[in-house]
Formats: structure tokens, C-alpha cells, sequence
């Protein structure tokens, strides 16, 4: 970077990730930074991630943001999982709930246990003892806090929200923080001739913007790392062959459940996400199995409500870009990668990488080692993410259909592999260093889906029948009541955080 008095970020695009990014360094950085956000009115956002997973919740506080006005200001509504419907087969369903699976006895996870119960039909489904499946299927939802010793678990959730909404109210907080909105579309990347990096971009009516350290967050296109820099893309589409979606809004309906459904279809999955205001839909699909026209009208046929939009439709290509901190320019969102939406990943994978960002925020020139770990913890998390969503497609049980027919005997990653054969044949989940999604989450999708491992822990044969299966008689009682006692989830938002209320 050029000095330490003068240090210029500039952030080339707008929308969620670029909005984040700007938060957050309006946020954390002190006047000695100057930070300036490029965005044309004339380019739209993509404008789909209306979904999230908990660590959401982190950035906003970290930000100092008052949750209740932020929900009031994009619409938002709460999210304890995502509800799968015909993923394992035509008929079944389950939920990704977040939280805990069950309650463990001693050193090992809850689910051995429950593996033992249910071969000796002592146990209800697993979605029985999570309680955010539990509440969520029954459209509760509270603001949960636990007494000491507590033998009830927490009710982790996340948010559904106005992605426009929210980029717009992350604009104010950021422009409140001294961070400059310059008008205008990038016609050119100006490069320094002797380093390399790049020095300036310039604006369609001529003006440049020069900076020290540039974030990329200009979408697909990846205008500055992808274009200028010329950083390469991994495909990943021989594991996640959808590339396209169809996204349309429609009226809201009753009632407003707390979780996103996932619904399969014959040749991809369409999304339910409810608002105050109104419900998010769409639908990715392969372009090799069906049209876009097929895909609207399913889309179309599978509303809740009136739509109140035209549909629009969206391509990308699953995969990242071989370096995600390249010279002096950081990509961040779409501009670095993009897996799909069916994990809720894509808001938090910008979350991560402007933390990454902030720890790495050099004072001088960048650093080779700097930009290496940088790179290398970025590519094991957006990988372990990639791995999470293939379980889905690879699991599916959707017998008779050529695109599902064809995932479930893919050849998988090999980290992927590993572990669901280590699952099936004993019930292990290692988790590896920080990786996003933790022993519940994977156990949830594998049986979910219809993964059932041979064996469990040998531990779980040390209480008998009739104490396991009072425990886990006792466990389903104690989460059900939890669940009936919170009050409904529209009931708790108007009382909470109703849209075009006015909060301090």
C-alpha cells in the first residue's frame, strides 16, 4: 500500500457483499482509512440470498446493530432450518434444524444413541429431538434464554430478509460512518505498469477513483479479479450440475412458518422463503434437463400467493476462482465463488472473508505470506461448504429420475467420500479445524437423507432398554413442551419487530 498516512479501500460494486464489506470497515477502521464504495445504478444486484445461517447474527452485533430494527427495516422474519421435502425420497421429508441433535449421555454425541433406540424401535424420527425442528414445524419461535443448568437445550436461529432491504439499510449505517458512495459504472482497470497492481478504476464519465487496496464485489462478472488480474475459475459443476434459477416473489400466506423450505423437483429445487412483506421463491435447475420455460412454469405453478413480479432468471456456474486475494485486490461474494443457495451459505461466506480481510488488513505492502493464508483458509472453507451442499445431491433417494439417477453414483470429492463411508460404517463425524458445518448439521442431512450407519459407539449399549428409551421418551416430551410454551412466530414478530415501526 502506498503509506501508512494515506491508505485508500476501494470497493468496486455494491449489493449485500458490498454494502457488508463497507459496514464493516466504516465499523472497525479509524479516519487514517479512507473508504470509498463504486456502485452504478445503471447494474442491478443479484438480490436472491434472502436466507442466512446463525453466524449472521454475529456481524450484525458486531456491528452494534439493534436487531429489532434491523428486521423491521428489510422485513425479516426468523429461521431455526431449512425443512427438505423430497430430497430423500419422493414423499419424505426432514429439517436441518441449527443447534444441537438430542442431549449426549457421557463422552459421545446423542445420535449413537438414538441409532440404538431406533433398531430397537424405542425412538421417533430424529427430527423428534431437535428443538429447532420441533418448533419450527409448529411455527413457534422465542427469543429463548436459559436458566443455568438448564436441561433444555438453546434455540439458535438465523434470519430471512430483504437482501435489497438489508443492502440498503447497511448504505446508511456505513455512509453514517464515513464511508463514500461514488456514483458511477467502471469502464477500466487501471494497472500500475512497473507492479502490476491495480492503480485506479476509471468511471464511464471519466473520472477515476484511485486506491491502495481494491475489494471486488462487482458479482459474477468478477470485474477486477477475474477480468483484470486474469485469476482463473475451478469448475465444480461435475458435483453441482444445477446453473441456473428462475427467482419470483409472491403475496404472502399464513402461516408465517420460522424456516426456509427446500423442495426437490424433477431436475433441481425450488426455495420458499417468507417475509413480512411478502414470500421468497425461485427455482435452480440443470439447463441440461430442463428449459428455462419448464422451470418457470413449475416455479410459477408452485406459488403459495400471487406473484407480484415478473420472474427473472439468474445463470452461474458452481466453482471459485483459483486465488481469492490476488496482487492487491480481494474478491469477497460472488466475485470469488458461488456454491448455490441450498445451504443458506452465500451471505455468510462474504461474512468470513471480510473478517478474513480485517485480520490480514496490511499497514504497508501486502505480504506474500499474508495473501497465502489468506487464500488457503479461504479455499478450505468454501470447499468444506462445496462438500456440505454435494451430500444432498449425492443422498438424494429420487429413484427413477436421470438427473438425480446420475448424482447418486457421481464420484465425489475425496474428503466427501471419506467421511460418509466413515458415517455409514460407524456413525463418526470428524470434524476438521474450523469448518462451518459441525456434527449436527451432518448427521441431520446423511439420515435425513437416508444414510444410516451400520454400527454406533459402543458406549450406547451400556444403558438398557427401558432407560434408553426413557430418555429418549422424556427428551421428545420436554422439547414439545418447550415448543408450545414460545409463542407463534407472526405472533412474536408483531410483537418484536413489526415492518414500518420505528425503533431507536
Amino acid at each position: 500500500m502506498a503509506s501508512l498516512t494515506h491508505r485508500r479501500i476501494v470497493i468496486a460494486g455494491g449489493g449485500t457483499s458490498g454494502w457488508m464489506t463497507a459496514a464493516a470497515l466504516g465499523r472497525f477502521l479509524d479516519e487514517s482509512w479512507q473508504v470509498t464504495l463504486v456502485e452504478s445504478d445503471e447494474i442491478g444486484t443479484i438480490g436472491v440470498g434472502e436466507a442466512t445461517i446463525p453466524m449472521v447474527r454475529n456481524f450484525n452485533a458486531g456491528l452494534g446493530i439493534d436487531e429489532a430494527a434491523f428486521m423491521a427495516a428489510t422485513q425479516g422474519s426468523y429461521k431455526l432450518g431449512i425443512a427438505f421435502e423430497g430430497w430423500g425420497g419422493f414423499d419424505e421429508s426432514y429439517m436441518h434444524g441449527f443447534g444441537l441433535v438430542g442431549r449426549g449421555l457421557g463422552l459421545i454425541p446423542f445420535h449413537h444413541y438414538w441409532l440404538r433406540a431406533r433398531a430397537e424401535g424405542l425412538a421417533g424420527p430424529l427430527g423428534d429431538y431437535v428443538l429447532n425442528a420441533v418448533a419450527g414445524y409448529a411455527g413457534r419461535f422465542a427469543h429463548v434464554q436459559r436458566a443455568e443448568g438448564s436441561p433444555l437445550p438453546p434455540l439458535p436461529y438465523a434470519y430471512h430478509f430483504d437482501a435489497t432491504l438489508y443492502a440498503r439499510f447497511l448504505r446508511q449505517f456505513a455512509q453514517g460512518r464515513g464511508v463514500v458512495r461514488r456514483e458511477g459504472r467502471i469502464v477500466e482497470v487501471r494497472r500500475d505498469p512497473h507492479s502490476g497492481d491495480v492503480s485506479a478504476l476509471t468511471l464511464a464519465d471519466g473520472s477515476e477513483v484511485a486506491g491502495d487496496l481494491f475489494v471486488d464485489c462487482s458479482g459474477f462478472r468478477s470485474l477486477l479479479l477475474g477480468e483484470a488480474l486474469g485469476v482463473g475459475y475451478v469448475d465444480w459443476s461435475e458435483w453441482l450440475r444445477c446453473d441456473r434459477a428462475v427467482a419470483v416473489p409472491c403475496a404472502k400466506v399464513d402461516p408465517l412458518v420460522p424456516y426456509t423450505r427446500s423442495i426437490a423437483q424433477r431436475a433441481g429445487w425450488r426455495w420458499r422463503i417468507p417475509l413480512q412483506h411478502r414470500t421468497g421463491n425461485g427455482h435452480v435447475f440443470c439447463s441440461a434437463e430442463m428449459s428455462e420455460d419448464e422451470a418457470t412454469a413449475i416455479l410459477l405453478g408452485g406459488l403459495d400467493g400471487e406473484a407480484l413480479a415478473d420472474p427473472r432468471a439468474i445463470a452461474f456456474k458452481a466453482g471459485r476462482r483459483e486465488t481469492f486475494w490476488e496482487r492487491n485486490v480481494v474478491a469477497i461474494g460472488l466475485a470469488s465463488g458461488f456454491i448455490e443457495p441450498l445451504e443458506s451459505t452465500s451471505i455468510h461466506l462474504v461474512q468470513t472473508a471480510i473478517s478474513r480481510l480485517l485480520d490480514f488488513l496490511p499497514s504497508g505492502p501486502v505480504a506474500d505470506a499474508d495473501r497465502d493464508s489468506f487464500n488457503r483458509l479461504a479455499v478450505f472453507e468454501i470447499e468444506r461448504i462445496r462438500d456440505f451442499v454435494i451430500l444432498h445431491y449425492a443422498a438424494n433417494g429420487r429413484v427413477g429420475e436421470p438427473f438425480w439417477d446420475r448424482l447418486r453414483t457421481m464420484d465425489l470429492p475425496e474428503p466427501l467420500a471419506q467421511r460418509i463411508a466413515v458415517f455409514r460404517a460407524t456413525g463418526r463425524i470428524v470434524r476438521e479445524h474450523d469448518e462451518l458445518f459441525d456434527v449436527p448439521g451432518w448427521v441431520q442431512v446423511m439420515i435425513g437423507q437416508g444414510i444410516v450407519p451400520e454400527r454406533w459407539h459402543p458406549l450406547a449399549d451400556q444403558a438398557s432398554s427401558a432407560d434408553l428409551k426413557g430418555f429418549m421418551d422424556t427428551l421428545a416430551a420436554s422439547y414439545l413442551r418447550d415448543a408450545e410454551r414460545m409463542p407463534t412466530h407472526a405472533d412474536h414478530i408483531a410483537r418484536f419487530c413489526p415492518a414500518g415501526e420505528l425503533h431507536a
